[in-house]
């Protein structure tokens, strides 16, 4: 199963985790991991790339995690917009969660 863990703080989403393989498929033929894998990027692409903010990502192949932080201090454009990003990544995790509740879990910490 694959878990996705939001941290908030003081109703700001901060970052998340996400580890495990959701079991779905096979590696490389797993609908579920695909579809986390892809959501997952274009936030992290559109905070770092796009929007060039820095925000910390870290990736451990070895326990099959992702580690993703935005940064602290940002402009309240950046912020407003990072969090419209996060919350849409939530409720898309949550959504493929009703659709495939065997193989993901999504939790706010």
């Amino acid at each position: 199963m694959t878990t996705v863990s939001f941290l908030v703080e003081q109703s700001r989403i901060v970052g998340f985790d996400v580890q495990g393989h959701s079991g779905w498929g096979d590696e490389g033929a797993d609908i579920v991991c695909a579809a986390v894998t892809s959501a997952i990027r274009l936030v992290e692409s559109t905070v770092n790339d796009v929007m060039g903010l820095c925000a910390s990502v870290k990736v451990r192949e070895k326990d099959t995690k992702i580690i993703f932080r935005l940064p602290g201090g940002l402009s309240a454009p950046a912020e407003s917009t990072c969090q419209n990003l996060l919350t849409g990544l939530m409720v898309y995790l949550t959504q493929l969660h009703d659709e495939y509740p065997e193989n993901i879990e999504v939790m706010e910490e």
